[in-house]
């Protein structure tokens, strides 16, 4: 007996999604100095969490 397995579409697909954010973070950072690069993941990263 064969049975049949549908595959359903991706609402949303993790990996394209990064790769596609990745790439937009390396052309921002693409002629940044050491300083600048620092800079701009301090400004965009998250607040750590408080205990």
């Amino acid at each position: 007996m064969k049975t049949k397995t549908k595959i359903a579409e991706k609402e949303f697909d993790t990996v394209k999604t990064f790769r596609a954010i990745k790439e937009i973070i390396s052309l921002e950072m693409a002629n940044m100095n050491f300083e600048q690069i620092k800079e701009y993941l301090k400004s965009r990263s998250l607040p750590t969490p408080k205990k």
